[in-house]
């Protein structure tokens, strides 16, 4: 698969995963697929649940900045705050050099950078890590610490995070969703879901005070076995962070186009 072709697959598993996911949050959430545009906005207090993502292959620089300030409009309007996405290698060239300028034109901030990743890598063994068990996530308690995991990661009130995840059949049936237990406490998660024959790996998340133990690989390892056995799927998709960089790769994914994260200013 070439690069572009690689970028445009994650943009497309990206807007195929968050249709489920936020209609999940609120059968009434705003998901539109624009010119240019996907909106997937739960509305709700969980961030990540509230995405706008560019949907053009190949935006020059005159398109970005109409682009942008149409997203821009599109997050005002929203009772709650969320994340225009941004994948890098969709754009020109010049568009990505003027992309900064561009953005705060627009009203937006920088808020973190990402990567797309994929990779021809199912079946994985099944992980063992010698201070986790593994337990799928199937009650409203595993939710409940699962969205806390999240909140603690990447700084959300523990109530957000509650607000995307608690209640949700989808993550209880569909999502191949795992904590990873030591010594009874939950310290690790990962979920992994079915998307147009691939395995989208979602809300990967460590306790901070549980960091550069493994935990998150062999978390992650355990969702895309569980996935794979389920569903006979062999290829997998997902965005990192920066933190989760360099595990990935070696499970066997490869990075595509970095990805840049934006919120209002």
């Amino acid at each position: 698969m070439t690069s572009l072709a690689a970028s445009v697959e994650s943009m497309e598993q990206l807007a195929t995963v968050w249709r489920h996911m936020v209609l999940d949050r609120n059968e009434d959430a705003d998901v539109r697929d624009l010119p240019g545009i996907s909106v997937r906005w739960a509305d709700g207090r969980f961030a990540f649940w509230n995405c706008v993502t560019l949907t053009d292959v190949g935006a020059d620089a005159a398109l970005l900045e109409r682009r942008l300030a149409e997203a821009a409009d599109i997050m005002r309007s929203k009772k709650y705050p969320g994340f225009l996405w941004v994948f890098e290698d969709l754009l020109r060239a010049e568009a990505r050099a003027g992309l900064t300028a561009a953005a705060e034109r627009a009203g937006l901030t920088y808020a973190f950078p990402g990567t797309g990743m994929a990779g021809d890598l199912l079946p994985v063994p099944e992980p063992t890590h010698p201070d986790l068990t593994f337990v799928r996530v199937s009650t409203d308690e595993h939710l409940r610490a699962y969205a806390d995991l999240n909140s603690r990661a990447y700084g959300f009130p523990l109530e957000d995070g509650r607000d995307g995840l608690a209640g949700s059949a989808l993550w209880k049936r569909e999502v191949h969703a795992y904590l990873g237990l030591r010594d009874g406490v939950p310290v690790t998660c990962a979920g992994a879901v079915a998307a147009d024959g691939r395995l989208f790996v979602v809300l990967v998340a460590t306790d901070p005070e549980c960091e550069r133990r493994g935990y998150g690989e062999a978390v992650t390892r355990k969702a895309l076995h569980e996935g794979a056995r389920a569903t006979g799927l062999t290829r997998a998709t997902l965005h990192a962070t920066v933190a989760g960089a360099p595990v990935y790769p070696r499970i066997g994914f490869e990075p595509n186009s970095p990805l840049h994260f934006y919120g209002l200013r």
